[in-house]
């Protein structure tokens, strides 16, 4: 991959998608109470001020700024990684830009409302899953992405993670031992 930051493009589009649907929630839905789409599913408008599953949700606020230095600290590290990817990583590029893109538009919520918007709501019957936005389930997917791809990388042959990365040196070696002779 020549240029492999040219996905944080990808990363931009979930965070103003993120924010702008967002910004439509918090305006048009009243805060907690549901609103049926289909039998199993309600926009429901809540506030999370915790991480995943409303994880440390209950306490006084330090939280806030914990998963804050998280976010950033993972949006630079996932950064890095993605600038060194090679030509063919491309589920990997893609999945990095959407863990990226989720984590800033939740780190965004965090920063400015001291909270994350969540406002999707799946349920069966009187059970219901946490509610959750686009920069959750970016988030989910880039992970699934670089799950796969990781799977993908270990079942390939030895030999063919290598060939990605040139000629080896055993091969240069052979190719002058018998020019030599």
């Amino acid at each position: 991959m020549r240029r492999p930051l040219r996905w944080l493009w990808l990363s931009l589009v979930v965070i103003v998608l993120d924010l702008g649907i967002k910004a439509l929630a918090s305006a048009n839905l009243e805060y907690g109470r549901p609103l049926e789409v289909l039998p199993f599913f309600n926009l429901t408008l809540l506030h999370n001020t915790g991480a995943a599953f409303s994880f440390l949700a209950e306490h006084a606020g330090w939280q806030r700024w914990l998963f804050a230095l998280i976010a950033i600290g993972a949006s630079i590290g996932l950064t890095v990684w993605l600038s060194r990817l090679k030509r063919g990583e491309t589920l990997a590029a893609v999945s990095l830009a959407l863990v990226i893109g989720g984590a800033i538009g939740n780190l965004y919520d965090r920063l400015v409302h001291g909270y994350v918007v969540d406002y999707l709501s799946f349920h069966w019957g009187d059970w219901y899953y946490p509610a959750f936005n686009l920069a959750d389930t970016a988030i989910t997917l880039g992970a699934v992405g670089l799950v796969l791809q990781s799977l993908s990388d270990s079942r390939r042959p030895k030999g063919s993670r290598d060939s990605r990365k040139g000629p080896s040196s055993s091969t240069d070696q052979s190719s002058s031992t018998r020019g030599d002779s």
